[in-house]
């Protein structure tokens, strides 16, 4: 065990002089109260450690010890349903060992089945079996990766705390105990077998994200956006409804009053897709803006490396992170008291490398126990003044696919969620069209282009507008006026606070875009025929297409199609009575 004496503190870093080996980002305790910090620099005798927790009442002369391994956390079934500080340590107000001995307190129990026998080869990163959580749901407890060998016994089908030992195995380099979880270092990503190549999205339930601008089952999304645009509201409504199996939320340098809305929800929401608590599949980590600023660069790998252990039980995992420019704050911040040269904008000179370590651990692959997990990453990003090219932002569009660009004036219209269709993307948006396909929208391709096409004429023809005024313009552009309006109002716009509307289905969102193309066919056919604009925004089924997300719900897509008949019986109506009219006036 080595052991240094602090000479220097500043804040939240420490400079002591050591007197024994230490390894570049060893976990270390610190002073008598044994705080956590990391050892982030080896200068001959001297070592820099950032320390991850309060450093008030810390003197020079205190002593440094090294735990001669990594920072780790602890990975296991008992994760699920809790609530953590940025060093994985619960926020219940019950002390907890799960932060790799930084507490200690009696362990969770689990029903356990095993499925191996004495005498079994066991791969890195295998199954020795299977754990029931809250819910029914069935885990596997792994061997941990780096760890292959054969069984040398096993505990027979009971009920075991979390943290015992289950399996023995003979290892190369001597025997090895496997529990239901282990450690695992926070910067090392996980491994597995290989990734693979994602053509199906991750769906939002949010149609502005699913239909227009999808992200990869296993990619990368970024949502921007200045104060008051809805980044929180989003990630959290995102949470609520996507098609994940496991959630993790992180909460990083967010002010506390967020946080706390978060706590308080969430463990009394219902999981839509079971009915039971959605806390049961979801982990909250927690690390307000009034917590110690170095432990929120530490939450952001922590917040991963959960997500990734859920990845290699061959699930899909959803990680909301709010906000990476909070993170990258922190990093500026602790590189400014380590004495490093500014880059741009203050920030580091490996802020890009950093968020590339983070982003880059998304993925889909298959686990080294077999199957497909997934973990998606989407992060949201705070640039100051809603200034789009800060550095945070610009580094972060080098590594995603799906940006989701949140608008004020959209958000000031209480437009909600304020994604401005224009100015967002997803780069392989066309390789989900026969995921589309097989989910019921065979022109998805072409619905979403046309859609997108009649936004871009309306910025057009709205600065005409300003100009000359709605009414000079010709009928046509009036009704591409009208049209867009109507996409905005009956498709775009969704309430997260709406128990119909707050989370809209594969099947609903298809046969709405079917619906409006349908609708602006015959608007086009109407006024192309001489029909005024005005005939068209007086017909009956005008208001219930503009309702039909709050009125309509995934199960009742029966009355999108009587709506559609009326619709058709009212433009054929309208034609019929004009045909009347010029026969009258020929």
């Amino acid at each position: 065990m080595s052991r240094a004496i602090a000479v220097k503190l500043a804040g939240p870093v420490l400079r002591a002089r050591a007197e024994g080996p230490f390894q570049l980002r060893e976990s270390v305790r610190v002073g008598p109260a044994r705080l956590l910090g990391e050892v982030v620099r080896l200068d001959r005798d001297e070592i820099v450690v950032q320390v991850y927790e309060d450093t008030t009442g810390l003197r020079p002369g205190i002593e440094v010890v090294g735990d001669g391994a990594p920072l780790a956390i602890r990975v296991g079934p008992a994760l699920l349903g809790r609530i953590f500080d940025g060093l994985l340590r619960p926020l219940s107000g019950a002390p907890d060992r799960l932060a790799a001995g930084l507490r200690e307190a009696p362990a969770t129990r689990f029903p356990f089945a095993p499925a191996a026998a004495p005498g079994d080869a066991m791969a890195a990163g295998a199954s020795i079996g299977d754990i029931v959580v809250a819910g029914g749901r069935r885990l596997a407890a792994l061997v941990p990766p780096g760890v292959e060998g054969r069984v040398l016994d096993i505990r027979p089908e009971g009920e075991y705390d979390d943290d015992e030992p289950l399996a023995r195995i003979a290892t190369a380099g001597g025997e090895v105990a496997v529990a239901m979880s282990h450690a695992w270092p926070v910067r090392v990503p996980r491994p597995s077998r290989r990734r693979l190549a994602s053509v199906t999205p991750l769906v939002t339930g949010q149609r502005i994200l699913d239909s227009l601008f999808p992200v990869a089952l296993g990619g990368k999304a970024a949502i921007p956006g200045g104060f008051g645009t809805g980044k929180t509201v989003l990630l959290e409504t995102l949470a609520k409804g996507c098609a994940a199996d496991v959630i993790v939320y992180l909460g990083c340098g967010e002010r506390g009053n967020e946080m706390a809305g978060v706590l308080d929800e969430f463990p009394q929401l219902a999981d839509p897709r079971t009915g039971r608590p959605l806390m049961e599949r979801t982990v909250i980590v927690a690390n307000t803006s009034n917590m110690p600023v170095a432990a929120r660069e530490a939450s952001i790998y922590a917040a991963i490396t959960v997500a990734e252990y859920f990845r290699d039980q061959g699930l899909s995992v959803a990680l909301m992170a709010d906000s990476t420019s909070r993170w990258a704050e922190a990093l500026r911040e602790v590189s400014g008291r380590f004495g490093e040269l500014p880059g741009e904008g203050g920030y580091p000179a490996y802020l890009s490398s950093r968020l590339a370590d983070f982003y880059e651990r998304a993925a889909i692959v298959e686990p080294l126990c077999g199957g497909t997990g997934a973990v998606t990453v989407i992060g949201a990003i705070s640039p100051p003044s809603g200034d789009f090219s800060e550095p945070v932002t610009s580094h972060t569009k080098r590594y995603v696919k799906a940006f989701w660009t949140l608008d004020v004036k959209r958000a000031q219209a209480r437009f909600y969620p304020a994604v401005h269709p224009l100015q967002s993307y997803a780069e392989d948006a066309l390789e989900f069209a026969p995921w589309w396909e097989a989910h019921g929208n065979v022109a998805w391709w072409r619905l979403r282009r046309r859609f997108l096409t009649l936004l871009d004429d309306e910025a057009r023809l709205e600065r005409m507008a300003r100009i000359i005024g709605r009414d000079a313009l010709p009928a046509r552009q009036q009704m591409t006026l009208f049209c867009a309006e109507l996409v905005n109002d009956a498709f775009l716009r969704q309430s997260a606070f709406s128990e119909t509307d707050r989370v809209c289905a594969p099947a609903r969102q298809a046969a709405m875009m079917r619906l409006l193309d349908k609708f602006i066919d015959h608007a086009d056919a109407a006024v192309a025929a001489g029909i005024p604009p005005d005939a068209l925004r007086a017909l009956p089924s005008l208001r219930p297409l503009q309702r039909m997300a709050e009125e309509i719900r995934d199960d009742e897509l029966a009355r999108l199609a009587d709506l559609q008949a009326a619709m058709e019986r009212e433009f054929a109506a309208l034609a019929h009575a004009r045909e009347g009219s010029d026969a009258a006036h020929g």
